[in-house]
């Protein structure tokens, strides 16, 4: 278990730094709980004061009643839970994917499809080979446009669950590279040098490839992961603060629903114009559709483009938004929207009273009654300085807008307003960087040393993940603090 402290420092800056990394011996609630404890108080760090807490979707963190959330809130009520969002995001796709099953069965075929014809270091160097003459070809008839820069060369890429935006790439190289792969197929399926097993794979790809419900389903998730994406990757930046990643949260909601509403004809018009580009035949969407998870005597008169339009389409999109409704709980969403009052951004709509709510209903703990007497003293002053200030008007967010308070020195004059502000920037928005710690583990403990000790291989990683407060360290320094230490030891042999 990776453990990563979020702060804010003296200057101002969000400051997220990787604390420990726990071998734990079962996955329990109680026990991470535990493990957490113990690194805190080891770093002289109390539980009682921290004020965000945020992990991944795993059911044992972020369980209502029993979870690691649960555990700590009881002992900490003030340390307010946020999903990890970029995680959970990418986990919303793939659950969504589970929930309507005709995306399951795309996502599927599109994996075996990419392992078929990606398998071989042959077989990829074939598809790159196609895809060259694809695009010169596409180039000649004018349908590509050239330059520097354009038309680049890829592979298909393997999705992954945890990873973030691996199967919105994964669909996007499948549709830009769809040409290449049928080729590729074709000539495996015709290669009598290779097994039947190896030519019936490449036949049954080819077959679900060459299907109106394949590109169709291709095209959709395309649209919904093109919509999601651009929040997924701005999650990964460690210095977002929660209010941008609240406005980021309500413009995909809002995008997204504007596909459900708006994007049915523009979505069917571009599937059709692919499945005429590849010769794929068309259904006909007045038709009757067939089930067959159904017996004859239990089908209906539902349609094809009924079927495609609201069995598929309608509800892939509403699986997304309510993963993004469910996002944040009721608390977190009142946190959120009394801390917007502070965003200069929103100085129109200054209220002193929902800012001295937000302080008593969540951050009692942190300021005494003479305290939120000074805050609401200082909050007049406060609000005509941020909206007539040359460098705070101008402050993009809550996290730079701090760092403006320190820069000028006016958080000497609104000492309880810095105060709420740093304690709104502990809240956790991602965990980008427990993340990347997982990452360096990889890169830290390889085969070659797969012996490492916990003590050794936590070391190890603060250092190399740290790397810009180890490098303030040079070697000298730490030969002579050796030898110190050593000095220290021989002295106390010597005493006793």
């Amino acid at each position: 278990m990776a453990i990563v402290v979020r702060f804010v420092d003296k200057e101002g800056f969000i400051k997220e730094r990787f604390l420990d990394i726990v071998h734990v011996k079962d996955t329990a609630a109680l026990t991470l709980k535990n493990s957490i404890c113990c690194v805190l108080s080891d770093n002289n760090l109390s539980l009682q004061d921290v004020r965000g807490q945020g992990y991944d979707g795993a059911s044992n963190m972020c369980g209502e009643w029993n979870g690691l959330k649960a555990l700590i809130l009881k002992e900490c009520p003030y340390a307010y839970y946020v999903h990890c969002m970029a995680h959970q995001l990418q986990l919303a796709l793939v659950a969504a994917s589970r929930e309507v099953f005709e995306v399951h069965q795309f996502i599927q075929d599109a994996i075996f499809t990419i392992n078929v014809v990606s398998v071989s270091a042959k077989r990829n160097d074939d598809l790159i080979a196609e895809q060259a003459a694809d695009i010169a070809r596409q180039v000649d008839l004018g349908e590509l446009e050239s330059g520097r820069g354009l038309n680049q060369i890829g592979t298909l890429q393997r999705p992954v669950d945890t990873r973030w935006s691996s199967h919105y790439k994964s669909i996007c190289s499948l549709a830009r590279m769809f040409g290449a792969t049928l080729s590729v197929l074709r000539s495996l399926a015709n290669d009598r040098s290779l097994s039947v097993y190896a030519r019936g794979d490449a036949k049954g790809s080819l077959q679900k490839l060459l299907s109106f419900n394949f590109i169709f389903i291709l095209h959709l998730m395309k649209e919904i992961m093109g919509i999601t994406d651009t929040l997924c990757q701005a999650l990964q930046q460690e210095s977002l603060d929660i209010l941008n990643a609240l406005d980021l949260v309500l413009s995909t909601k809002l995008l997204i629903q504007k596909l459900r509403d708006d994007g049915w004809e523009p979505l069917l018009q571009k599937v059709n114009s692919f499945c005429q580009k590849y010769e794929v035949e068309l259904p006909d969407m007045n038709g009757r559709y067939v089930d067959l998870s159904k017996s004859r005597k239990k089908h209906d008169n539902t349609t094809v483009e009924h079927h495609y339009k609201f069995d598929i389409f309608t509800v892939a999109i509403d699986q997304q938004l309510q993963e993004l409704n469910s996002r944040f709980s009721e608390q977190s969403m009142e946190l959120l929207t009394l801390a917007a009052g502070l965003d200069p951004r929103n100085s129109n709509s200054f209220d002193i009273g929902e800012i001295c709510i937000l302080v008593e209903k969540f951050y009692p703990a942190d300021f005494s009654n003479q305290e939120r007497d000074q805050l609401e003293c200082q909050l007049p002053h406060y609000a005509i300085d941020v909206c007539n200030h040359p460098d705070l008007h101008i402050s993009s967010s809550l996290a730079d807008l701090t760092r403006r308070l320190v820069q000028t020195g006016k958080f000497t004059n609104y000492p309880m307003v810095d105060r709420l502000l740093r304690l709104i920037m502990t809240l956790p928005v991602s965990t980008a960087t427990t993340e990347r710690a997982f990452s360096a583990m990889k890169l830290i403990k390889t085969d070659l040393r797969n012996r490492m000790g916990d003590g050794f291989l936590r070391d190890y990683m603060i250092v190399y993940i740290e790397k810009e407060i180890a490098l303030k360290f040079t070697s000298d320094e730490i030969i002579d603090l050796y030898d110190l230490l050593g000095s220290r030891r021989a002295k106390l042999k010597l005493g006793k």
